[in-house]
């Protein structure tokens, strides 16, 4: 069947048949057509042959795991948006995909609607929506994961650089503890000071030796950017 105008093709890369048939199914109503790929190998082949819209890719794959397809396709200058689905949960393993270039990481079991906004939402990003952010002199590729203020490049741990991309992608208005708890560690309970402290080593980051505060607390509510 052919697909309807403005459908968003997707790459999808999972060597559960059953699951990709059953997401492929879902997003087919939601005007987002898949092709398949059931290992690592078939699916860079596939992405470096083809263009998408979007890639959605295991971590755990046969031939070639996620990661290492991750870090091929960046290396050969693929961009679309990668969207990684794993039943990892653990912060090591977020991090580890965001450092090979996925766009965003969703655990498994997901809810379907909310893997079709994420879709829809990296791909309005990366079409025509500018990757670069300024607030004040503060300046943030989200592309390149890259930082600077005032020209001086900052220096951010994977964890601080995750706590940056969110506070940006929602500046001015404010994001919760919870909320930045759970763009780190997913569902898993973090230790009580664990936030705390990843926001004070990025705080440094972002107001020494500067003037102007960029990271503000908004007292019983949470933390925005804002100049």
């Amino acid at each position: 069947m052919p697909m309807e105008m403005n459908a968003l093709l997707v790459l999808l890369i999972e060597d559960d048949m059953d699951l990709a048939a059953t997401v492929g199914d879902y997003l087919s109503f939601e005007n987002i057509e898949c092709d398949y790929a059931f290992n690592g190998q078939v699916g860079l082949d596939s992405a470096l042959k083809n263009q998408y819209d979007l890639i959605l890719l295991d971590l755990t794959l046969p031939k070639v795991d996620g990661l290492t397809v991750c870090e091929q396709l960046r290396a050969q200058n693929v961009t679309c948006p990668i969207l990684m689905l794993t039943a990892r949960d653990a912060v090591s393993d977020r991090v580890a995909g965001f450092e090979a270039g996925a766009d965003d990481y969703l655990i498994k079991p997901f809810a379907f609607p909310e893997l079709a906004v994420r879709i829809r939402a990296l791909v309005r990003r990366s079409k025509g929506h500018s990757t670069s952010v300024t607030i004040g002199d503060l300046e943030v590729n989200l592309s390149a994961r890259q930082a600077s203020r005032a020209g001086r490049k900052l220096k951010l741990s994977p964890t601080g650089w995750i706590l940056l991309e969110q506070l940006v992608r929602s500046t001015p208005n404010v994001l919760s503890k919870q909320e930045l708890e759970r763009a780190v560690w997913g569902d898993q309970v973090p230790a009580s000071d664990s936030l705390k402290v990843h926001l004070y080593k990025l705080r440094r980051q972002l107001q020494r030796p500067y003037e102007t505060q960029l990271l503000h607390t908004v007292a019983g509510h949470g933390f925005a950017l804002r100049t």
